[in-house]
């Protein structure tokens, strides 16, 4: 079984959740070995006003 789970079983696709501003901006946003990490970092602020994450960097500096 891949892909990403709630605690109930339910498959969670990333992909249906609106990406964060933050996430545009960040180096990491195309890295496939960041993926994984990207998208649980998503998924468990869906729907939080305040998105926040501390692997970020910024990819214009």
């Amino acid at each position: 079984m891949q892909g990403f789970f709630d605690d109930d079983g339910n498959e969670l696709n990333p992909d249906l959740y609106p990406k964060p501003q933050l996430c545009l901006s960040c180096k990491k946003d195309e890295d496939s070995n960041e993926e994984i990490l990207c998208g649980l970092t998503r998924l468990d602020q869906a729907g939080e006003s305040d998105f926040k994450c501390f692997a970020y960097e910024n990819k214009y500096k």
